[in-house]
């Protein structure tokens, strides 16, 4: 016993002494983690007791410490799980006293409270009642009073638990699920719920509490380690703030890592993430088994009852003979579960972990713990580079789509991951900051596979687009561009496959290149012909455009519901027809040559008639190119588009200044987010009339319920070309209200000049927090600039827009290098 804890019991047994002796020891730095947290409970024990004793009890009473506190796991701000348990011979107004008498102190103390009295008969029917409270039950430890009464209960409930675990386990089972459904997967989470969350926690309790009923037993390697790094990041978290909280808010995990004495925010994210994981593969593993179990159970009296009885069965005892039914060399399917043949000799097969590995995803059955643990410990390395056999495996196993994932999950758990890829160490568990990326590195990169192989018909080299998926982000795991590292380890670990020199180029390119299409289509100008030509530089070949395009959809997919879109797809397909065709030799059309449409045409003849801005809308299918509805001038459109390609806007109008801000502006307030616009003034044929007529082209959508009418778009751009409408006032207010995530602090925006080498104009980069309005801003920055606004290509993932610039002189030609810098820093001041 220490020395804090002799001074707690020699002072007074009240509030006040607990209080001052929980306050030294919690800021004591030479204990933390599992020492703190016992010191903590029985410190706790010995007041609580003090307080029971005090309170002369009646006999056949017992103060019982359940849950958490019953396991001695008490966090800083943790509950008190208490039950004051009697045996019924007392009076019930002095049962109640002592209650007073324990209960009021500690809340006297703030201490949050989860307190029942009850007899052992009424504590066993509650627990027959309600699962959580059989759980805390099977965790009951004595703190005071009558201990035989409290080891009867102990030896009742854990009884009842285990008679009752063919009904009371699926039950376990279904809360686990309708919790992880409701709370997400802590390894995936930027914010995740220690407690809570899938692989927190909550599911390192279920699995004990699966271990009592000796129906079935996690694997243990590493799973208290994880659970004591979940109970250390807990006491971590209620020390940095204060508060009874389980959930690792962003803007408190430095201050958490640092009462870890770890580097930063993304370790103890790491630490976390491969915490979770080892529970979460535990949990998998072990309601895998309960299941099998429990179904065995319940066929076993009918197998009998088709079978005459326990004589009829013969020589087997009355079990049948487990059939085992062969998937690949070495590997047999047994009970719903992929196992080693007893034929196998994995010490003399290198490649057997993938071939296993294939063959039960291939099936969509679960790699028995048992046959990974054995091939992890026995299974020799391959040599490098891999055979042929390896190889095709690995592809097989990449190309089985969604049965990819837990076949790959068993893997890691045992490292047989990191064995086969050395560098798939430095991408394991690794945070991704951005919000829109649902997974950590890791396990992006194995979605990523699980889309490419819908994608492989698509492709003429099925093998290097599933390759190229699970490696395209490798390059996460170091500084610098992501894409450069991993060019350079995808190259490597190409070869280490296996690939020919050629192949292992192509894999490399891919990786380099894999964010260009949807970057390009999305942030530069397609009628460029400097755009097409710079793609169809970087990618050289045919074969490699065609397997960028799968793998940029599989990329987008796998990354999170904002990372992709039917506009977006329908742009990167675009761009991949037009690359396509210089690559094949065909020349690019003159943008400079083209004419106005027919109805932008015709739309500025109407303009020019009237002094007036006229304007078309047309819902676009995403399956069509045409518009398939519109509304013309000042007919109304309430119709949403069916589909996010979105919407064309068409507005020709006289020439004037703020014509950018106006529209922007405009169908901010409308709630049209804008995705591309495009201006140019349009020159009538003779006898049209003369004068100056600009056509915008915009590419906008809804941002929800349907399309604001077409008519009310005209009159606010009327409106806010008077001056009438204060569109900066409207919009502020907007902003104001705009919701903004608790802790985040947006970092300043970013405007640079784009190397883009067009011919056509000076391209300018803004990068900027997501707001209403964004777009207008930038049109105003832009009205004292001297400059002429060509297009506008706007991109936005999640809380940040990449907006692109193309802007000329007003004769039509490029920015001289210095001005497009000093536009570009005014800019950035102006939006700063």
């Amino acid at each position: 016993m220490t020395s804090l804890e002799v001074n707690a019991q020699n002072e007074d047994s009240g509030p006040g002494g607990y209080a001052a002796a929980r306050l030294l020891l919690l800021h004591e730095k030479e204990r933390s983690g599992p020492p703190r947290r016992t010191a903590l409970a029985r410190l706790t024990d010995d007041w609580l007791a003090g307080l029971f004793a005090a309170a002369a009890p009646p006999r056949g009473t017992a103060l019982v410490a359940v849950g958490g506190y019953g396991r001695s796991e008490l966090s800083p701000r943790s509950d008190l799980d208490l039950l004051l348990l009697h045996d019924g011979t007392a009076d019930k107004a002095a049962i109640a006293a002592l209650a007073d008498r324990i209960w009021y102190p500690v809340w006297d103390l703030g201490l949050a409270l989860d307190h029942s009295v009850r007899t052992p008969a009424e504590a066993r029917a509650t627990a027959a009642d309600d699962l959580k409270v059989h759980l805390g039950l099977l965790d009951a430890r004595p703190l005071a009073g009558d201990a035989g009464l409290v080891a009867a209960l102990r030896t009742t409930v854990l009884a009842d638990w285990r008679n009752q675990a063919p009904r009371r386990l699926p039950e376990l089972d279904a809360l686990c699920r309708e919790r992880a459904e409701r709370m997400g997967e802590l390894q995936f989470l930027l914010e995740p719920d220690l407690k809570e969350a899938r692989g927190g926690l909550r599911d390192a309790q279920a699995l004990r509490a699966v271990a009592a009923s000796w129906l079935a037993d996690a694997p243990r390697e590493g799973l208290d380690r994880a659970r004591r790094r979940l109970l250390d990041t807990r006491d971590a978290l209620h020390l940095a703030t204060g508060r009874a909280t389980d959930r690792l808010a962003l803007q408190e995990q430095d201050a958490v890592a640092a009462e870890l004495g770890l580097l930063d925010a993304d370790t103890l994210l790491r630490e976390v993430y491969e915490a979770a994981r080892t529970i979460s593969y535990a949990t998998d593993v072990t309601w895998r088994e309960v299941n099998r179990v429990l179904k065995a159970r319940s066929a076993r009296p009918r197998l009998r009852s088709l079978l005459g009885g326990r004589s009829g069965a013969g020589r087997t005892g009355g079990k049948p003979p487990i059939e085992r039914t062969p998937l690949a060399e070495g590997v047999v399917e047994m009970d719903g579960e992929v196992v080693l043949a007893r034929t196998a000799r994995p010490e003399r097969d290198p490649v057997l972990p993938l071939r296993a590995a294939a063959a039960a995803a291939q099936s969509g059955l679960p790699l028995s713990p048992h046959a990974v643990r054995r091939l992890a410990a026995t299974a020799p390395p391959l040599p490098v580079p891999w055979p042929a056999e390896a190889r095709e495996e690995l592809v097989t196993l990449l190309g089985a789509g969604e049965a990819t994932v837990p076949v790959w999950e068993a893997l890691e758990a045992e490292g047989i991951v990191t064995r086969l890829l050395p560098d798939w160490e430095r991408v394991r568990c690794r945070p991704q900051r951005n919000p829109v990326h649902t997974w950590t590195v890791d396990r992006h990169l194995v979605e990523t596979a699980v889309r490419a192989a819908s994608l492989t018909r698509r492709v003429g080299r099925p093998d290097l687009l599933l390759v190229a998926a699970l490696l395209h982000d490798i390059g996460k795991g170091w500084p610098g561009d992501h894409s450069v590292a991993g060019e350079t380890i995808a190259r490597d670990l190409a070869a280490r496959v296996g690939f020919d020199r050629t192949d292992t180029a192509t894999v490399a390119t891919a990786v380099r290149h894999h964010l260009l299409l949807v970057e390009t289509a999305t942030r530069r100008d397609l009628d460029d012909p400097a755009t097409v030509e710079s793609v169809a530089a970087a990618v050289g070949t045919l074969g490699t455009l065609e397997l960028l395009h799968a793998l940029t959809e599989a990329d987008a997919l796998a990354t999170g519901p904002a990372a992709w879109s039917s506009w977006r797809a329908s742009l990167v397909a675009d761009l991949v027809k037009r690359v396509a065709g210089v690559l094949a030799g065909e020349p690019l059309p003159d943008p400079e040559a083209a004419a106005p449409s027919a109805e932008q045409e015709r739309l500025a003849i109407e303009a020019l008639r009237t002094g007036e801005p006229v304007l078309a809308l047309h819902t676009r299918d995403e399956h069509t190119a045409e518009p398939d509805d519109s509304a013309p001038d000042d007919s109304a459109s309430d119709e949403a588009a069916p589909e996010p390609v979105g919407v064309e806007l068409v507005i020709a109008l006289p020439d004037q200044p703020g014509v950018l801000p106006a529209v922007a502006g405009v169908l901010a307030l409308h709630r049209l987010t804008v995705r591309a616009a495009d201006l140019r003034a349009v020159d009538l044929p003779t006898g049209l009339g003369s004068g100056s007529v600009l056509v915008l082209d915009w590419r906008v959508a809804a941002e929800y319920g349907s399309l604001p009418e077409a008519a009310r778009l005209r009159a606010d751009l009327v409106r806010a070309l008077d001056g009438s409408l204060d569109i900066p006032a409207r919009l502020a207010e907007r902003e104001a209200a705009y919701p903004r995530r608790r802790g985040l602090t947006a970092p300043p925006p970013r405007v640079t000049v784009a190397a883009a080498d067009s011919r056509l104009a000076t391209v300018i980069e803004v990068r900027a927090q997501d707001a209403p309005g964004l777009l207008h801003r930038i049109g105003r920055a832009l009205e004292g600039a001297a400059v002429r606004v060509r297009s506008a290509h706007v991109s936005t993932l999640g809380a940040n827009a990449v907006d692109t610039l193309y802007v000329t002189r007003p004769d039509g030609s490029l920015l001289p290098p210095e001005e497009a810098v000093d536009l570009a820093r005014t800019l950035e001041a102006a939006l700063g």
